[in-house]
């Protein structure tokens, strides 16, 4: 994830996400509070969690993310 970008809030209805960082520091921002996250560390976002990750540093951030059941047609963009 390119520096200085972030996702624009939503939610998913079915699926769960768990985001793995490899390289770099990751802002969540889930359910109105902020949850740094940095590398070799991870984060499980549950179903109808409103929520994005931003990169708010000058560096690249390099990530895995698993979900299950796909999001495929299961993202809902509130802003």
């Amino acid at each position: 994830m390119p520096s200085r970008t972030k996702e624009k809030l939503h939610f998913h209805s079915k699926a769960q996400q768990f985001f793995f960082i490899l390289k770099g520091t990751a802002k969540f921002y889930v359910a109105d509070k902020m949850e740094s996250v940095g590398e070799n560390q991870g984060i499980l976002i549950d179903p109808k969690m409103e929520h994005y990750i931003a990169n708010e540093t000058e560096k690249k951030l390099d990530f895995l993310v698993i979900s299950q059941p796909t999001t495929n047609n299961d993202r809902m963009t509130i802003e």
